[in-house]
This record gives structure tokens, C-alpha cells and sequence, in this order.
């Protein structure tokens, strides 16, 4: 919960930051951009990490990384500290996520891996529903946004100090290699399989969509559709609420599917809301069209945190996370300027379109993976 209390605050001020440091788009989204290379640096390494350490040290590296950033940005006054700031703060989600992840794979029963990846992703969902809805409060009062960055700070850095102490996370990687003379090569070969590569190229396409429109939500709200800062930050705040339901029905529908399968329904719906959320007018509407919208991308996590658990070996699990969110971070880091390009040679409407043609593209991908799942 504390890891995504931050994750989508600095997208929800995009309107208000371009207002108090006088920004262009394209240096605004320095604020999405920066963070996701951040994690992308890290995601390797983190993934080594998680088969050699302890669960409880990374975790709590990882909550004193973004409580003490967080700190630092709710006393800066330049918006390239705010950047730095929320790069540093971006690192402690990989720290955090190959780790804990990887151990949810390795205590979870087969039958409920996606059950239990989905109550993760939901609790995850409780906080950035947490983090925006205080933000909207925040912005309403003269402390204003960096009011929001202080008050989580702390119980983020009490929970780290818990989680280091905690006999219930000292745990490392639960069983030894069967072969150790394997050599790096080797492994890396058993690891990259075809099934592998398609699913990666999934994650990357459908990626470039939902970051390129997730990223200037608010903008269109505030600026095409005429809400207020507050009002946008409300109903983009409330995304995370309807993704806790998204993502527990996410796991559900993944156990009784199956995890392609389920998947590709999912990205599916994505698109069709999300394209129907451009035509949207009425702020009711838009409301419940963008809420709609939040539940099915919520619900694509636990499909897709089963696959790469699936189609990997227990024994490089860390290692398989690590490329997953490798090659999410690297779309995270380069989608939104790509949106901002889209924007600035068009309009902020036009990222809709773009954003489902990627949705569409990354379905059709998807059919291509392997129906069989390796143990």
C-alpha cells in the first residue's frame, strides 16, 4: 500500500505544476519521464538482489528511499529538485516490487497464484487511491500539493523500521539451483523462450497506451473538458478505488479462465472505455467512463504478474520480474513524452485514439503466446 501512495500523484499535479513553474507539456512530463528512467536503471540490478537478500532489508530499503525523497520534495521550491526528487523516490518501486512479488510466487499455492497477485494489486490500488484523495484535499487548502508529499513521509518511514524488524520476511530464495554448474548463458537461455519475448513484446505495446493516456488525463479534463484542478484530482483519484475491485476480480477471473485468456478480454475492454471515454461531455459521464476504465486496467496486473510466473523458472524468478518491469519502466520513460509529441502536433484529445490503437496492436500480440505454461 505505502509503495503507491506517491505513484500517481505526480501525474495528478501536472495541471498545477504547469501553472506555478510557467511549463510547457513536453518539460511537464520531465515529471513522468524522469521517475520511470529511474526505476528502468534499477530494475536489473533489483532483480539480482532478489534471489540473493533477504525480503525484509529490501523492503525496507525501499520505504526509506521514497519516505525520505518525499521529505526532500515537500520543501523544495524548484521544479528540477521536484524532478531529482521524484526520480530518487521512483527507484524504491522496483527495490520493492521484484522482491515481494517474487516471494508472493514462491508461497502462493499454483491454483491461487492469481487470487493472491490480486488482493497484492489491490491493496497497492488502496494506496494511490489514499495518495490522490488526500492530494485533493491538499490542493484545497493553502498548504497546497507539497503538503501531501510530508504527511505520508512519515508512517512510510515507521513501516520500513516494522519491516526490517519482521521475522515474517526473512526469507531468501527458497530453493537451490538443481543444476549449479549451469552457466550465466545458459540460464539466460531457459529463461528468454519464445513464450517469454512475445509476452514481453505484449507488456511493452500495451504500455505505450495506457502511460500515454493515463499521463494527461487530468490535462484533458482541466483543459479540453473545462473541470477544475481540484475536480480532475478528484476523479482521477478515484481510480484507485474502483482498481481495488479491478484487480481482486482481475486474480478471480485469471483462476477461472486462465491467465491468457483473461488478459486478452480485459485489454480488450480497455480500449472499448477508453475510447468512449473521448466522447464523454457530461462531468458525471466522464466520470464513470474514466472509473470504468480504472477497473479494467487494474484488472491487467494479476493476469499478467500469473504469466510471468508461469512461463519462468522458480529459480530466476527475481531474475524474470526484472525484465518484466525493465521493459515496463523503459516504455514508462519514454511514453509520455511521445504522448506530449502526440499532443503538441495535434490536440490532448487525439492521445485517446493513439492510446487504443496500442491497445488493439498489443491484443493481437497476444494471441501468438503459447496456450501451454511451463511449471
Amino acid at each position: 500500500m505505502f509503495i503507491e501512495i506517491y505513484l500517481l500523484i505526480q501525474v495528478a499535479i501536472i495541471p498545477v505544476l504547469v501553472s506555478e513553474f510557467h511549463l510547457g507539456l513536453l518539460e511537464a512530463s520531465l515529471v513522468a519521464t524522469m521517475p520511470s528512467i529511474a526505476a528502468l536503471l534499477m530494475n536489473i540490478p533489483s532483480g539480482f538482489l532478489a534471489d540473493r537478500f533477504s525480503t525484509n532489508h529490501l523492503l525496507f530499503a525501499s520505504m526509506l528511499i521514497e519516505g525520505v525523497s518525499a521529505l526532500v520534495i515537500s520543501q523544495t521550491n524548484s521544479f528540477w529538485a521536484l524532478v531529482v526528487g521524484a526520480a530518487c523516490m521512483r527507484i524504491a518501486s522496483p527495490i520493492y516490487h521484484i522482491p515481494g512479488l517474487s516471494q508472493i510466487s514462491r508461497l502462493a499455492k499454483p491454483e491461487r497464484m492469481s487470487r493472491s497477485v490480486g488482493l497484492h494489486n489491490a491493496l497497492g490500488n488502496v494506496g494511490s487511491a489514499a495518495g490522490l484523495i488526500s492530494l485533493a484535499f491538499f490542493l484545497s487548502t493553502t498548504i497546497g500539493w507539497r503538503g501531501i508529499y510530508l504527511f505520508w513521509s512519515f508512517p512510510i518511514i515507521i513501516w520500513g523500521f516494522v519491516l526490517l524488524t519482521s521475522s515474517q520476511l526473512k526469507i531468501k530464495q527458497s530453493k537451490k539451483r538443481e543444476n549449479p554448474v549451469v552457466g550465466r548463458s545458459s540460464r539466460l537461455s531457459l529463461l528468454f523462450t519464445p513464450a517469454l519475448l512475445i509476452f514481453l513484446a505484449v507488456v511493452a505495446i500495451r504500455e505505450i497506451g495506457g502511460t500515454g493516456s493515463s499521463t494527461f488525463t487530468t490535462t484533458y479534463f482541466v483543459d479540453v473538458r473545462n473541470l477544475s484542478e481540484i475536480t480532475a484530482s478528484l476523479i482521477f483519484g478515484l481510480g484507485p478505488v474502483t482498481g481495488i475491485v479491478g484487480s481482486l476480480g482481475g486474480g478471480y477471473i485469471a483462476e477461472r479462465l486462465g491467465a491468457r485468456k483473461a488478459l486478452s478480454w480485459v485489454i480488450l475492454f480497455c480500449a472499448v472505455s477508453l475510447m468512449t471515454l473521448s466522447m464523454a461531455t457530461h462531468l458525471y459521464l466522464l466520470a464513470t467512463l474514466y472509473l470504468t476504465y480504472t477497473l479494467f486496467s487494474s484488472a491487467l496486473w494479476s493476469p499478467m504478474n500469473t504469466i510471468v510466473a508461469s512461463i519462468t523458472p522458480e529459480t530466476d524468478r527475481g531474475l524474470s520480474y526484472s525484465f518484466y518491469f525493465f521493459t515496463e519502466g523503459l516504455i514508462d520513460s519514454i511514453a509520455p513524452s511521445i504522448a506530449a509529441g502526440v499532443i503538441e502536433l495535434s490536440s490532448v484529445w487525439h492521445i485517446f485514439p493513439f492510446s487504443v490503437a496500442f491497445f488493439i496492436a498489443s491484443l493481437v500480440i497476444l494471441q501468438f503466446l503459447p496456450r501451454f505454461q511451463r511449471k
